[in-house]
């Protein structure tokens, strides 16, 4: 059965996770959001009961 050979891709697999890890993903994570989270607090609303027509 050649799909349980790990030759072929095992390296491709590896080599391409480590490049993500070692050199994509520190640049990436050096990006700043463009929308940064704000400390405002939205209004409570209160809650109403609702008349169920059947009680």
């Amino acid at each position: 059965m050649p799909q349980l050979n790990p030759a072929p891709w095992l390296f491709i697999m590896l080599t391409s996770w480590l490049t993500f890890s070692l050199i994509l993903q520190p640049k990436l994570l050096l990006f700043a959001p463009t929308n940064s989270p704000s400390n405002k607090t939205l209004p409570t609303t209160k809650p109403y009961s609702w008349d169920w027509p059947w009680t």
